[in-house]
C-alpha cells in the first residue's frame, strides 16, 4: 500500500472543533480511501472578517489506488 498526504484548512465561525470537522467532512466527501487525519495547527483570523474565524490545518492521508 502507498499513501499520500495533503494539507487542508477548515474554517468555522464557531470553534476549532468545527473547523477541523469542516476539513474532515470535505476530505471524506471528495477523496476516496481516506485513512486518517492529523490536526497540525490551530489559528484564529481576526483581521479581515467580522467576528472570529477559527481555522484548523489538517493533514489528510489516503491510500493511492493501484495503477492499472
Amino acid at each position: 500500500m502507498v499513501f499520500k498526504k495533503i494539507t487542508l484548512i477548515g474554517t468555522s465561525p464557531e470553534s476549532f472543533d468545527a473547523a477541523a470537522d469542516d476539513a474532515i467532512d470535505r476530505a471524506e466527501a471528495t477523496i476516496d480511501d481516506v485513512k486518517w487525519v492529523e490536526v497540525e495547527e490551530l489559528g484564529v483570523e481576526i483581521a479581515s472578517v467580522d467576528g472570529r474565524e477559527y481555522q484548523a490545518e489538517v493533514k489528510v492521508a489516503f491510500e493511492l489506488s493501484d495503477a492499472q
